[in-house]
């Protein structure tokens, strides 16, 4: 294309988002697309607040090309892709997506996403990246180190270690694992009802599983005060999202499918499948559909209606008068941090509205992305933009001066505590200690 020929923004014959069409791992096709959408981004500009990659792409085009996105070369497309961390708020924020069925059809996160998977079938993950990407794997190695690596990930001269070696920073406070899974729980206390009919089934996620099991019984509580019938399911593997952060289709197709299999005999039933962390819920009720193998989208499509965040399903009890208000305490100011991917779903904020019912207590917003993003903030080359992301959350949810912060997302959690100071809670641990009657102080 000459230099000075225009560039239209309507689809290149290079569009594609599904992984399964032949011409999504084209890569001069995917340099067609990614010259369209960097010129809409370019005359748009509306996303220059969120991550990093619009605020380089509009430098390198008004202090060095011209505005002319042709001048762009391949190092600088990669580190303008490599500073999206997922977050989904662009998309949320665009007004050219194909969720608002405009004809220019661009999602910018599914554009890096397909990116990532041409770059890791070309074998350029990492070994740090494989690892962060295998969270169940994690949690078993440190369970059967019998608490040495919870130890040795607060040993100074080990975390210098693993930051030059490895690449995971040695100031990034890393989630401790549990030694006791949230599922041995549920097994051990007859939380799971195999072969029975139920109206819900809880998916735990990997964090709850390994790292915090507390949030999973917290959610039980909540569910059994409610009269619930639910069960929880031995077996599942991570979502897959941190395969998908590096582009690896393959293994998230794996799991997906072992979920989906898993879950089959209670889709069929229509029972709804509560998720506890909103990343993981984003994933399997947006993401599957697309994403997984050919043979398991009938499936994926079928599970993808079913999905619910726990608070967005108790809320949805609401209209019969069945929501349980028998609380026995309350916090008086409640400072809440709305997760990137619970927007993204555009399903409202049910765990603020469901803390809303504590009698005397009051609900503050932030709406500010907290920068954790998956395992954004872990990174060695990531972790002082993920502070610099995050900054405006750690002083919004501090300028509430609440006793009690709270979000659904459980890594936004260890962010806030790190840089804000304060643990936040998850919205089923507010209503559980609410119902048991515990100090909020």
């Amino acid at each position: 294309m000459a230099s000075n020929e225009i560039i239209s923004y309507k689809p290149t014959d290079g569009l594609s988002y599904d992984p399964n069409e032949k011409k999504y791992w084209d890569e001069e096709l995917l340099n067609k697309e990614i010259e369209r959408v960097f010129e809409v981004c370019h005359g748009c500009r509306m996303c220059f607040k969120y991550c990093d990659s619009f605020p380089t792409l509009f430098d390198l085009l008004d202090a060095k090309y011209d505005g002319d996105v042709r001048k762009i070369n391949h190092i600088e497309t990669k580190q303008i892709f490599d500073y999206c961390f997922q977050c989904k708020l662009c998309e949320v924020q665009c007004p050219y997506t194909p969720r608002d069925q405009h004809e220019y059809k661009l999602d910018f996160p599914k554009l890096v996403h397909r990116y990532k998977a041409i770059q890791h079938q070309k074998g350029e993950s990492s070994l740090r990246d494989k690892m962060l990407a295998e969270p169940d794997l994690v949690g078993r190695a440190s369970r059967a180190s019998f608490g040495l690596a919870n130890k040795m990930n607060k040993v100074k001269l080990h975390r210098q270690f693993m930051d030059s070696l490895v690449g995971i920073h040695k100031d990034k406070n890393l989630p401790d694992f549990a030694n006791e899974t949230f599922e041995s729980w549920a097994e051990k206390n007859e939380k799971i009802k195999n072969n029975e009919t139920v109206d819900a089934v809880l998916f735990q996620t990997c964090f709850v599983q390994n790292n915090e099991p507390q949030i999973g019984k917290d959610t039980i509580t909540v569910l059994e005060k409610n009269n619930v019938n639910y069960t929880c399911l031995k077996g599942f593997k991570c979502c897959g999202m941190p395969n998908w952060e590096t582009g690896d289709l393959e293994s998230l197709q794996k799991k997906a499918r072992h979920n989906l299999q898993l879950l089959k005999p209670y889709i069929k039933q229509k029972a709804k499948v509560l998720v506890i962390n909103p990343t993981c819920a984003m994933m399997m009720r947006r993401e599957y559909v697309e994403l997984v193998a050919e043979q398991d989208r009938p499936l994926a499509q079928e599970l993808s209606v079913l999905i619910r965040d726990t608070s967005e399903y108790l809320h949805s009890l609401n209209p019969s008068n069945q929501f349980n208000e028998d609380f026995k305490s309350s916090p008086r100011e409640v400072a809440y941090h709305a997760p990137c991917h619970l927007r993204a779903q555009a399903i409202g904020f049910k765990g603020r509205d469901l803390v809303k019912k504590l009698p005397n207590t009051e609900v503050k917003m932030v709406m500010e992305c907290c920068g954790h993003d998956g395992t954004y903030a872990m990174k060695s080359e990531s972790y002082e933009n993920s502070i610099k992301v995050g900054k405006r959350s750690f002083e919004q949810m501090k300028s509430h001066n609440a006793e009690t912060w709270m979000t659904e997302c459980p890594l936004a959690a260890t962010q806030l505590e790190q840089h804000g100071g304060k643990k936040a809670l998850h919205p089923m641990t507010v209503l559980a200690k609410a119902y048991k009657g515990e100090s909020f102080d």
